[in-house]
């Protein structure tokens, strides 16, 4: 269900309107698999990316670190998109300051970081699009701010550009500790596959694959559309 953010965009924090939902429990079932994924705790950064535009990232890290939230972690979401930021619209926030003006040190984290409507859920948002977003991402700045923000949340959740557009993504795989890579049912499994490889060329720590946007034949679901997470590796979906 797309609800309508106060800044006009068509956002879908199904976990927080909704929590009863099928899809809602789907997402509860991608929080139960990342401890799976990660059995030593190790992966409390996690980078969110696609392989394409439109397959559905944004709205899966969102939901994910809802019901992170929702479980009693301490979450914080950070846009590092920053070629076109979302984040701070799923939530109805301001982004005039962020992660950006950190990043040129024109500003502390402590000043920029905002609640949300969800308990225990804050937000640092991407701030003013900049002019050199991959040198800005690639800065020893931006590990202190991965650094600082582990310190302080159980959970650190990364939106970052598709991975096949621009080296953004690449460039964050190798600061943090995984990576969820999400997949549009229907997309070329040629495009996953090079998705795949950038990461693994980055040495990112690849937790899974997302199956997103998924058309269900079963009449049990009140959604026609169903997010749908699989822990099995990239590798084991033959991509």
């Amino acid at each position: 269900m797309q609800m309508m953010s106060k800044n006009g965009a068509f956002v879908d924090l199904i976990t927080h309107r909704h929590p009863k939902s099928a899809a809602a429990e789907a997402y509860r079932t991608l929080r139960t698999n990342l401890g799976f994924a990660a059995p030593d705790g190790a992966a409390r950064v996690i980078l969110a990316t696609s392989a394409g535009p439109e397959e559905g990232k944004t709205t899966t890290v969102s939901n994910l670190a809802v019901v992170l939230a929702q479980a009693g972690h301490n979450v914080c979401l950070v846009d590092a998109d920053l070629r076109k930021p979302r984040l701070h619209k799923v939530f109805g926030l301001e982004s005039t300051a962020g992660l950006t003006n950190v990043l040129s040190q024109k500003t502390g984290l402590d000043e920029v970081i905002l609640d949300t409507e969800v308990a225990r859920l804050a937000l640092l948002p991407s701030g003013p699009i900049p002019p050199n977003p991959a040198e800005l991402l690639a800065s020893g700045r931006m590990k202190e701010v991965l650094r600082w923000l582990a310190e302080r949340y159980n959970y650190v959740l990364v939106d970052s550009p598709p991975v096949l557009a621009v080296t953004d993504a690449s460039l964050l795989a190798g600061q943090v500790d995984g990576v969820l890579l999400v997949i549009r049912g229907g997309t070329r499994v040629e495009m996953a596959q090079e998705a795949k490889v950038r990461l693994a060329r980055v040495n990112g720590r690849l937790l899974g694959v997302v199956l997103n946007w998924l058309r269900l034949s079963s009449k049990d679901y009140g959604y026609y559309y169903y997010y749908h997470h699989s822990k099995r590796s990239v590798d084991q979906m033959r991509l």
